[in-house]
């Protein structure tokens, strides 16, 4: 944060020197009222001069006013920025981090941090460090009027403060650990109810309305349970302030009054004094508030700077020289092994693999590691040195967006955005005109569907595509890594929902579009690996087997049971269809 307050310093700077503008102008007016009570007294002030005091209190306020305006635009804007700035890099750094980082944080918990916990930071930044200047200002300044006036009287007034400042530091250090709690049960909330909306069909066809009805409910309990705890102990800190205030009150009613019986100080002296005391009450309770807010404040900022300083496990070097674009680029995988850090046995052990330029089918049993590799291959995971190369280059030698920027990555399940078919297409690159999005959802097989469509492609799709087929969802997940253009292409089992006529299609596109790149195609379906140029089967996180179509049917036990099962369930469709 403090790069954010040098570059504002000047903004802050006079924002509060307003504020002590306002602080001075309120600590003259007690001493206007002293001057036409004590005049009034002796009888020696005129109706012209009391109208002046009254025009000259006017006048002040007016400038307090403006001024006031100009302190809560500088200060409380800055903290406005300041918010910006906090979650501009967290945004940012969130999307730098690797895919370790995301199973240990949930989507709830990151979401917590950019809603409430950078509200509290910015109200600890903008109304509490307002609070906490103005109540130390004015706390000094009414202290130094009222020892002018009287000091006795001012010792009299002031005795009860060490109960509320010794009262308040117990308070705030409970408040502390239990407003911890209150953020990370809001995690919690909102995480559930994330994953309640983007699950919301599954919910409805199992009936679990009313389950996850109950279990929204107890969480809700919990949070507003802890809530209450918080507001128990900040409850009982602005009541204090004010029960301290209201006995130094007292005091100075009593002996202050019998200093004005035996003519020790005037009765203005006595009416400024008490103003100046009123003037006192509002920086003590303020004490409790800013404690409040400055613990929340701090409490906030703990957990945002553990989230800042998360670093991933890539390692990211910097080139000193910019990396030229490759045109055709491959992966060479040397005893490659790989183990998830939940995991105790190896996803991928000793995979030693070359993948040039070419289309390669991979398929094996569930679980075998097919979907671990294209991870690795994608650098959502680290790997060990001088186990994978990306063009002779080792990997960890390479920026990581330096690799990616040569993939095009179609997942398991196809991520789509709540906007157009066309932005959709066109994520990868937003710069792409018409012409180029209409030629990649051609060769995605889409097209035709999109034109089925009542706004073709300025259709909105919905949250996650939930307006189109599995299949088209996948089609357009296609279409969209064809739009880069890259030299790699990787496919995990990304065409599952398309029927085998489109499936040829799509394959057919692919031929003509990736001619000399690397394309990568994880399936378990037989018809789309025998159109590849090379087999890889995978088994128990091993290579089994490789080879072409025909090769395989000949010399593996695995691919010769999936063809003759898919060869069997094909024609039992097609004599259904007869």
């Amino acid at each position: 944060m403090a790069p954010v307050y040098r570059r504002h310093r000047s903004r802050l700077a006079v924002g509060f020197t307003a504020l002590l503008c306002v602080d001075f102008l309120q600590l003259i007016v007690p001493r206007i009222i002293k001057y036409g009570i004590d005049g009034l007294e002796a009888a020696t002030i005129s109706t012209e001069k009391l109208l002046q005091l009254g025009g000259l209190i006017l006048l002040i306020a007016a400038m307090v006013i403006v001024l006031r305006f100009s302190w809560r635009y500088l200060i409380i804007g800055f903290s406005r920025i300041l918010e910006q700035t906090i979650r501009d890099k967290m945004f940012s750094h969130v999307l730098k981090m690797d895919a370790p980082f995301f199973e240990r944080r949930t989507s709830g918990d990151l979401m917590a941090h950019s809603t409430n916990d950078l509200a509290a930071v910015q109200m600890a930044c903008g109304m509490g460090m307002v609070a906490g200047v103005d109540s130390f200002v004015m706390s000094f300044a009414a202290i130094g009027f009222m020892i002018g006036i009287h000091p006795t009287l001012t010792l009299l007034a002031l005795l009860p403060l060490p109960i509320l400042a010794i009262s308040t530091r117990i308070l705030t250090g409970k408040l502390h650990n239990r407003f911890s709690t209150v953020q990370e049960q809001f995690a919690d909330l909102t995480e559930f109810s994330r994953s309640t909306l983007i699950s919301i069909g599954l919910i409805k066809a199992y009936t679990m309305e009313s389950f996850q009805t109950g279990r929204f409910d107890t969480l809700g309990k919990k949070y507003v349970k802890s809530n209450l705890r918080v507001a128990r102990l900040h409850g009982l800190i602005s009541p204090l302030a004010t029960v301290v205030g209201s006995c130094g009150m007292l005091m100075v009613l009593y002996f202050g009054g019998r200093l004005v019986i035996v003519g020790d100080i005037s009765l203005g002296d006595f009416v400024a004094f008490i103003t100046y005391l009123y003037m006192l009450i509002w920086p003590m309770m303020a004490i409790g508030w800013v404690a409040n807010l400055v613990q929340r404040g701090l409490t906030s900022l703990g957990r945002i700077h553990n989230l800042l300083a998360s670093r991933p496990c890539l390692p990211d070097p910097v080139v000193s020289s910019a990396l030229v674009p490759l045109k055709q680029p491959g992966f060479y995988l040397k005893n490659l092994t790989f183990t998830y850090s939940s995991a105790e046995i190896p996803a991928l052990a000793n995979i030693t693999l070359k993948l040039e330029p070419g289309i390669h089918g991979f398929t094996g049993r569930t679980g075998s590691g097919k979907s671990t590799l294209c991870k690795l291959l994608t650098r959502l995971y680290p790997v060990d040195d001088d186990m994978l190369f990306f063009d002779n280059d080792d990997v960890n030698t390479l920026p990581v967006e330096f690799v990616r920027s040569h993939i095009s990555y179609v997942g398991q399940e196809p991520i789509l955005f709540s906007d157009t078919i066309e932005a959709n297409i066109a994520f990868g690159r937003p710069e792409a005109s018409r012409k180029e999005i209409i030629e990649a959802a051609k060769n995605g097989a889409i097209h035709e569907d999109i034109m089925s469509l009542t706004d073709d492609y300025d259709t909105m799709i919905g949250e996650r595509g939930v307006k189109l087929s599995g299949g088209q969802r996948q089609r357009l997940a296609l279409a969209r890594a064809l739009l880069c253009n890259r030299p790699v292409l990787i496919i995990d089992d990304g065409l599952s929902a398309v029927d085998v006529a489109t499936e040829h299609e799509v394959f057919a596109g692919l031929k003509r579009h990736f001619a000399d790149k690397t394309v990568l195609i994880v399936s378990n379906r037989i018809k789309l690996l025998s159109m590849t140029d090379r087999i890889v089967i995978i088994g128990d996180g091993k290579i089994e087997h490789e080879g072409n179509h025909e090769t395989l049917l000949k010399e593996n036990s695995l691919y010769q049971s999936m063809y003759t099962k898919q060869m069997e369930q094909d024609a039992a469709g097609e004599l259904q269809l007869s």
